[in-house]
């Protein structure tokens, strides 16, 4: 209800509405183009896979997200060394390499040594000039039978999902205190020192 005296509200906001609408006419050809484009770039960059170099398997940022995987910007030095990759090679062979990341876990160190050691059993390398074959690189057998992977390649899965062990509720498990037994702990190591030092001297006094 308007207060006072005043003008009653009358808004005039439907003027020219036709100016202001917003048409998608072109999403068709957009996706044409799009798709062209794909086309192109595979076929610029043949035989290296679509999808651009292999990335590690890290865990997502924050308390609420840290449970989650996805794909890294690179794999670290420890993790191209414990796959026996040389660091400067690593890039030349559509691996990522991200020299500021460090490794918080072993069992993230250990995935991510695993999947380059997969990808270096799957990869086929291609000599830069077909006459002039150098160490490393792959027969002609398998350069005959290789083909350009599309879309991505050693996708990122999640793990299995882990089983819940069902136990019988016992009577010591429901008169177990966990609160007291937290303090009576954290007593302990808080006089853990002074006990220590009390019974050496305890000791030294019976020696005399």
């Amino acid at each position: 209800m308007v207060k006072h005296n005043n003008v009653i509200p009358n808004g005039h906001f439907k003027k020219h509405w036709q100016n202001y609408v917003k048409t998608w006419f072109n999403q068709p050809a957009r996706k044409q183009r799009r798709r062209i484009a794909r086309q192109k770039k595979a076929v610029k960059i043949f035989p290296r896979p679509t999808a651009g170099p292999l990335r590690p398997i890290v865990q997502c940022q924050t308390l609420k997200y840290n449970m989650k995987s996805r794909a890294g910007r690179g794999f670290t030095l420890e993790e191209l060394k414990a796959a026996g990759i040389p660091k400067k090679l690593a890039p030349t062979i559509g691996i990522s390499v991200d020299h500021r990341r460090k490794n918080k876990s072993l069992e993230g160190l250990q995935a991510n040594v695993q999947r380059l050691k997969t990808y270096k059993a799957k990869l086929v390398i291609f000599p830069r000039r077909a006459r002039k074959v150098k160490a490393g690189d792959s027969t002609p057998e398998e350069l005959a039978t290789a083909t350009q992977v599309q879309g991505d390649y050693m996708p990122i899965t999640r793990g299995e999902k882990r089983s819940v062990e069902v136990v019988k509720v016992t009577e010591e498990m429901k008169t177990f205190a966990a609160y007291g037994k937290l303090r009576l702990e954290r007593m302990n190591k808080k006089h853990l020192g002074a006990r220590q030092k009390k019974a050496a001297e305890a000791e030294k006094e019976e020696k005399k």
